[in-house]
């Protein structure tokens, strides 16, 4: 008599996608969108909510998803949201935020996004590998600049580094940095990095950035050749930003391949019957558009983060930054 195979069992559940259709981000919103379906397009998978981009209507958002019992709910988008949609979800539908507010951590909420913690920690841990001792940090009164200048002074131990903060008014001109430090951190993107660069050339004194201040133009690349810029995964950022101009049009940023990542960790843990927040930290990692990464108890998410070098032509990688 023939064995009979049983098929294994699929998890049939849906997941939600809370996203900001309507309102001043509803463009990006659409990119998210697209992104997702990129990862996860079997018909009945992924069910896609409007938040309007509040509060109140990530809530709404949330309950309309709890309704269609859904097994994780991917976003909302803005930390403000967060805390809405994880008492809506409860302990049993785990929640992947995409903001990268490390305050917006809720019980069953994770916060996907990179913070300035991450980003900042992974360009000095290299800075200091190559002999950089002190740094200034300059910070323009955003919200990513203080943090990142927070973050680098809570390093100063860790890293047995030398860290200077200097504060300026967001689109005042930069001071000089004082006493020659090795290198100088400018956290932001846009002109001060730019200015920055233009003011450090020939001076021996190493320019580091974030994620924010990757730029592809070629004009500012020119600026900034020569700087060390923690970022995604070049490599894996190229393919998922490759396949979503070849089927959906147009360019991706990294919020929306935070919304592909979700959704394809969705899948994965789906394929192993393991849609589920247990599911989520039981996985050693997971290799994604914006770098590998892990989930941790807290709700916060290790990440691995490249670092690179800019160049006349571009990125490139020189080492890897682990996750703590």
């Amino acid at each position: 008599m023939s064995p009979v195979w049983a098929a294994a069992k699929v998890d049939k559940r849906p997941v939600a996608l809370l996203i900001p259709r309507t309102g001043p981000r509803a463009a990006l919103g659409t990119s998210m969108e697209r992104a997702a379906m990129l990862a996860e397009n079997t018909p009945g998978r992924l069910i896609v909510f409007d938040t309007g981009g509040t509060a109140a209507g990530a809530q709404a958002a949330a309950e309309a998803a709890m309704k269609r019992k859904v097994a994780m709910i991917l976003g909302p988008l803005l930390a403000e949201e967060v805390g809405p949609v994880a008492g809506v979800a409860g302990a049993s539908v785990p929640v992947l935020a995409f903001t990268n507010d490390p305050g917006a951590r809720a019980p069953g909420a994770f916060t996907m996004g990179i913070t300035a913690r991450q980003s900042t920690g992974a360009i000095l841990r290299y800075a200091r590998s190559r002999g950089v001792r002190r740094v200034a940090t300059i910070a323009d009164g955003s919200r990513w600049a203080v943090a990142a200048a927070e973050a680098a002074a809570a390093l100063q131990g860790e890293l047995n580094l030398d860290v200077r903060r200097i504060d300026v008014a967001a689109g005042q001109p930069l001071p000089a940095a004082g006493d020659a430090p090795d290198a100088v951190l400018i956290p932001g993107g846009g002109d001060p990095v730019m200015a920055a660069a233009r003011n450090l050339k020939d001076t021996g004194i190493q320019l580091l950035g974030t994620v924010q201040a990757l730029d592809h133009r070629p004009a500012s690349l020119a600026v900034l050749d020569g700087a060390w810029l923690a970022s995604p995964d070049p490599a894996a950022f190229a393919a998922f930003s490759q396949a979503y101009e070849s089927r959906m049009g147009g360019n991706a940023g990294v919020i929306a391949a935070l919304a592909y990542d979700a959704a394809a960790i969705s899948k994965t843990l789906r394929e192993k019957n393991a849609l589920s927040r247990a599911g989520l930290l039981a996985e050693p990692g997971f290799d994604t558009a914006t770098g590998p990464l892990r989930f941790r108890e807290d709700g916060s998410v290790a990440r691995d983060m490249a670092i690179v070098v800019a160049g006349p032509e571009g990125y490139a990688k020189v080492a890897t930054s682990r996750g703590a």
